[in-house]
């Protein structure tokens, strides 16, 4: 008669089994239900991270570009050197950038259409993209921009949807605005408290950039978190402060 070896505990070899199928389709659950609750958020921290980078690339080519813009000019600011109107801020975007498709005053196709676009809580942002006053750029990288000419401080704004007309259309994941100072710095836009104002603050218009840590974390929080319609600042600075990382 054939005998088995045994295993130390007396069980013999030929008594082990495999996996059962109950065993494998519990096992098969726990991995669906974890997939789906990781998957989601590691796909969101990617899409953040293409976003930044993507956003990261327009802020080193504009930075570059008005560095060098002075240095041609041999000018000490901005204005002196020659942009002083919408139509300077114009020709300066379309010196540093390649342009494929001039919108002019309406948003379509370098934008999404008005109505779209959102802030992060999904309040619909009223303002148009698009208008006499600011101009529109579609630009080779895929990015639209807009263009804004103040003449104070900020010296004027360029409006980036990093993915032109695409989605998520969200302020603060796709969609932020430059604000560019006389000095040639990329910053947020500076804001005083206004108590008389219905959004409680307003911009100030004699400040100077760099701005501290502490003014953009408030600029965050009033615009960029806020269900203001017409606020999206403070995004941008945010990402500054954080060493440009999308924490939010």
């Amino acid at each position: 008669m054939k005998r088995f070896e045994t295993l130390g505990g007396g069980r013999n070899l030929s008594s082990n089994k495999g996996f059962t199928l109950a065993e494998v389709l519990v096992t098969l659950g726990i991995i669906g239900v974890v997939s789906a609750m990781t998957v989601p958020t590691l796909m969101q921290n990617y899409q953040r991270k293409t976003y930044v980078t993507q956003l990261h690339k327009v802020y080193n080519e504009v930075s570059q570009a008005l560095v060098l813009y002075q240095t041609e000019k041999n000018a000490v600011n901005l204005k002196e050197a020659g942009i002083n109107s919408t139509n300077t801020a114009v020709d300066f975007i379309k010196s540093t950038f390649k342009v494929v498709t001039d919108c002019g005053t309406v948003n379509e196709p370098c934008f999404a259409p008005n109505g779209e676009y959102k802030k992060l809580d999904g309040t619909v942002i009223t303002d148009s993209r698009c208008a006499s006053h600011h101009p529109c750029l579609g630009l080779a990288n895929g990015a639209a921009v807009s263009i804004y000419y103040y003449g104070a401080s900020p010296l004027f704004e360029l409006i980036f949807d990093v993915n032109g007309a695409k989605g998520p259309n969200i302020a603060g994941r796709d969609f932020f605005p430059f604000y560019i100072y006389n000095n040639g710095v990329i910053d947020d836009v500076a804001t005083i408290e206004n108590p008389d104002t219905e959004t409680g603050f307003e911009w100030d218009p004699s400040a100077v950039a760099p701005l501290s840590q502490e003014l953009r974390e408030k600029n965050f929080n009033q615009g960029c978190m806020s269900s203001a319609p017409t606020e999206w600042h403070g995004c941008f600075g945010k990402i500054l402060n954080d060493n440009w990382e999308m924490t939010y």
